[in-house]
């Protein structure tokens, strides 16, 4: 009884023994599976990478991606080949020799195990980093290049703005010597009326950048001096044109456009109509051309202009 009992434990030990084995070879074998379907799954990925880089993993002719499960299937160990790059038989030997594409140029052999794709993938991964190297270096010179180009735009800037500078004088000199031929000149001053309509501060703008100044008559002579040119310009017509005298600062205190008081007045004094008579309402001052007189009028009216320069 005991030698049946020694040898029923040592069989049911044995079977024990048998089964563990070959649970843990199922274990061991799914495991290999395992990380061979992720290997295959980089290699398809990789073989994508190297299609879209213009590599040779996949088919050219038909523009396929070729099945990596079927070019490197643990299975049968061996690698599968369309029928149109299928090796060729030497004639000679009888042995077989990579296939000819129809351009005349030979086909790269295909990886056919998971080695060669990971030599593949690392090959594409160092292609990839080489092309961002050169990426960065084109980009670096890019920037260097449009860094180049802002100095080159400021030194014009700087050119134009000379340029610039130097028109504004020669226009202030040319409206100087236009004002002393073509207009009137009284002692150290010359006279010239503008025909063109502007309010109050474009005329005075306009005066400026010609190098003057609107025109300010400061005594009895220089007013009768004025008067006459203006006549004598308009005639026989009568239109009136600014003068550089206002009270915009404060009613009824006359200025010249440079900030001095007017002393001298020659307000049109008539029984219908005495000037000024705006109020706060009219606060520039304009000459008629007919007789001379001021009257104040709204300093955004359009109207010629009179202005002066250095003699």
């Amino acid at each position: 009884m005991e030698a049946r009992k020694v040898s029923s434990m040592l069989g049911e030990r044995s079977v024990r023994g048998e089964r563990e084995g070959r649970t843990k070879e199922a274990c061991k074998e799914t495991e290999e599976n395992q990380v061979t379907e992720d290997k295959m799954r980089k290699a398809t990925i990789l073989t994508a990478i190297l299609c879209l880089s213009g590599l040779s993993l996949c088919d050219t002719r038909s523009g396929r991606l070729e099945n990596v499960t079927e070019a490197g299937s643990p299975d049968t160990g061996k690698p599968a080949q369309d029928e149109g790059t299928r090796p060729l038989p030497s004639p000679e030997t009888g042995e077989t020799h990579e296939s000819v594409r129809g351009d005349g140029n030979m086909e790269e052999p295909e990886p056919t195990s998971v080695s060669d794709f990971e030599n593949s993938y690392n090959y594409a991964i160092h292609k990839l980093n080489v092309g961002h190297y050169t990426l960065d270096v084109k980009m670096s010179q890019l920037l260097d290049r449009v860094s180049r180009l802002d100095g080159k735009i400021g030194e014009a800037e700087d050119a134009l703005q000379q340029v610039l500078l130097l028109s504004k004088g020669n226009r202030k000199e040319v409206g100087r010597l236009e004002g002393c031929q073509k207009g009137r000149r009284v002692g150290y001053k010359c006279f010239l009326v503008y025909r063109t309509y502007e309010s109050y501060a474009g005329a005075a703008q306009q005066c400026q950048e010609r190098g003057g100044r609107m025109a300010m008559p400061r005594d009895r002579k220089e007013q009768e001096a004025l008067a006459d040119y203006a006549r004598s310009f308009f005639h026989p017509g009568n239109w009136p044109v600014w003068l550089g005298i206002n009270d915009q600062r404060s009613e009824g205190l006359y200025l010249f456009e440079d900030g001095t008081r007017v002393t001298y007045f020659q307000w049109r004094k008539h029984f219908l109509s005495s000037q000024p008579d705006g109020g706060k309402r009219e606060n520039c001052v304009a000459m008629s051309s007919d007789d001379g007189d001021w009257w104040d009028n709204y300093c955004d009216r359009r109207m010629y202009y009179l202005c002066e320069f250095d003699a």
